[in-house]
């Protein structure tokens, strides 16, 4: 049995793995009470918008994948659309070439929450007031403010003090940032969802039932005093990463008039495993292109291209550049996508004959069925300021990670974003859930509320004519990606990890190792991770580092100079860097339940029985 830091859990009850232990803590709380997957992933949700608001928060969005024995896995869309007022003429009557990372502008419709709502009210077993419970104590009682968030707080104290006074109040009093070990505590979000649990109570003491008493919390987030404080927020300008102030363009008729829905996933066969991704408006597909590009590579997964080898490592980067340059051409909310083509057998062959032995430093998008790609424009006119004057819009926006290969002792760093939370329970039921948005450093805190909106829309061009160009009531092609495999139509896997343009690489290599391998779930999260940065990254300044690539130091030093060799640019990061994994899994034979989290980052938890 192969080393790991941590246990692989085994049991037949339930299992919760999360990105912070006070989000499994929540999630396996609720299984101990009776609840199913449904009401332990809001559990867990709720609490990690608590314990980490540098990573998400209520104001920000969600992509979520259902799973039930015998039936087909759903998506739950939580990513909010653009708001009616925000369109190209608008932006770019602001004097605007791309929609900026931080500030007002760029809110899409808040959807997390009311995600959360949708799925406990149409899946759960229990209340809204039992599965806030526990992150109200935290917000509360107060959690210790960890390293990373400290280090986030110290780099935004000056843009808060200067700009987002609301922000600095509950982030910076004092006129200082919160350092580590401090007590982090958010009086006005616990009055905020002690307010809807009394929403929740009062419905019920009418005679609502369980469902209809969450419908009436849903209202009050939606068409009452959340989406009007909300409105008049967005009313004051804020500065933005333009270097200007503006105000948003959210209004309370935006909130009231969006709800999350349900569709059917996009999944692809590959080697007895099914795997399910959200569809062509997200980037989720991207991960079924490299495994399809992957599967048609002769001799993939075995020899000199098994697992962790030179030639494996060379193969996946160049399989991932292609899919990327794919994803940043065809993927969005719209046009016509040629989702059949782009997830054909006969395409990924075509695609597959690019790879070479050596690296490629060009964007390739392919051609499906004909088609003509066209790439939006990614130049950036006017200065970036990357140690967060304006703000950064969202964690993994920062310079070049690697300005020359040869330096020693340079270290590429890999930065993660964004939470994640997989459950599956004594039923089979499972769920893999990726909120993010309204971070801390990416809006100003709205103080009668006690949090932030999101700035999604960063991820949206203002060129006309492209699938991800903005529009009123279109989705921004959004990063967060769940994943859910497949057996026998069963569902036996559910995994993910933060990371922005990375979810969809770590994401694909822990199932690499787990579907060539046989790989333990705890085995495959700490198998050495790597990823390319060679497409332009979705959030703004969309920067791109063509041929870069990031190995974690536990590679052996001949892959990193045979890579180097075939020409990628290698940047070595940290020996545990790259990652922020969780998965379950289930037995469909035995009952067997599973679970891992990554020890990456010192936060991820898993927990079960």
């Amino acid at each position: 049995m192969s080393f790991t830091t941590r246990p692989e859990l085994t049991g037949t009850f339930g299992m919760v793995s999360a990105t912070h232990w006070v989000g499994a803590q929540a999630g396996m709380a609720m299984l101990e009470r009776g609840g199913n997957a449904v009401d332990a992933a809001a559990a867990a949700g709720f609490a990690l918008q608590a314990a980490e608001p540098q990573q998400n928060g209520p104001g920000g969005d969600m992509t979520l994948i259902l799973a039930k024995r015998g039936g087909d896995p759903q998506v739950l869309c939580a990513q909010g659309p653009a708001p009616a007022k925000a369109s190209v003429p608008a932006f770019r009557a602001l004097g605007l070439d791309h929609v900026p990372g931080t500030g007002l502008l760029a809110a899409a419709i808040p959807g997390s929450t009311l995600g959360w709502l949708t799925l406990l009210a149409d899946h759960g077993t229990l209340s809204f007031g039992e599965v806030v419970e526990p992150a109200l104590r935290v917000v509360e009682e107060g959690l210790p403010v960890s390293a990373r968030l400290a280090a986030v707080l110290d780099r935004m104290a000056p843009h808060f003090l200067a700009h987002w006074p609301s922000s600095a109040e509950l982030y910076a009093p004092d006129g200082a940032p919160l350092a580590e070990g401090m007590i982090l505590r958010n009086p006005p979000l616990a009055r905020t969802w002690r307010r809807l649990a009394a929403e929740e109570r009062a419905a019920v003491g009418r005679g609502a039932q369980r469902t209809e008493a969450i419908d009436a919390v849903v209202r009050a987030w939606a068409e009452g005093f959340v989406a009007h404080a909300v409105e008049a927020f967005c009313r004051i300008p804020q500065r933005d990463s333009s270097g200007r102030s503006h105000a948003g363009l959210l209004t309370a008729d935006d909130l009231a008039g969006w709800r999350p829905h349900y569709e059917p996933t996009v999944s692809l066969d590959f080697r007895g495993w099914t795997v399910h991704k959200c569809g062509f408006w997200s980037q989720g597909p991207v991960f079924l292109q490299q495994l399809a590009i992957l599967d048609a590579v002769p001799g993939f997964g075995e020899g000199r291209l098994a697992p962790g080898t030179e030639g494996y490592v060379h193969t996946v980067i160049e399989a991932t550049k292609l899919a990327f340059a794919d994803r940043d051409a065809w993927y969005g909310d719209g046009g016509e996508v040629p989702a059949e083509e782009l997830l054909s057998p006969e395409y990924a062959a075509e695609r597959a004959r690019l790879i070479g032995a050596s690296a490629s430093l060009d964007v390739r998008p392919g051609t499906p069925g004909g088609r003509t790609p066209r790439l939006p424009d990614l130049r950036v006119r006017g200065a970036f300021e990357s140690a967060g004057l304006n703000g950064l819009g969202e964690p993994n926006a920062v310079r070049a990670l690697l300005e020359a290969e040869s330096l020693p002792g340079r270290d590429g760093r890999a930065r993660t974003d964004t939470v994640h939370v997989d459950v599956v329970d004594q039923w089979g039921t499972m769920v893999s859930a990726m909120p993010s948005g309204g971070w801390l450093s990416s809006s100003p805190v709205i103080a009668e509320l006690g949090f932030p909106l999101g700035t999604r829309l960063q991820m949206a061009w203002l060129e006309e004519g492209l699938p991800n160009t903005l529009a009123p009531g279109h989705r921004p092609r959004t990063t967060l990606s769940p994943s859910l495999a497949t057996r026998g139509g069963e569902p036996v896997l559910a995994f993910g990890s933060p990371g922005g343009d990375q979810q969809d690489q770590w994401q694909p290599h822990f199932f690499l190792e787990v579907a060539l391998c046989s790989a333990g779930l705890q085995e495959a999260i700490e198998a050495p991770a790597f990823h390319s940065v060679h497409l332009p990254s979705s959030f703004y300044p969309h920067e791109a580092q063509p041929g870069v690539a990031l190995l974690e130091g536990r590679f052996p030093q001949e892959v990193i100079d045979g890579l180097r060799g075939r020409g990628h640019r290698i940047g070595v990061s940290g020996q545990w860097q790259i990652g922020r994994l969780c998965a379950v899994a289930r037995d469909p034979a035995t009952g067997a339940l599973r679970a891992g989290a990554d020890p990456r980052g010192m936060s991820a938890y898993a927990m079960g029985r």
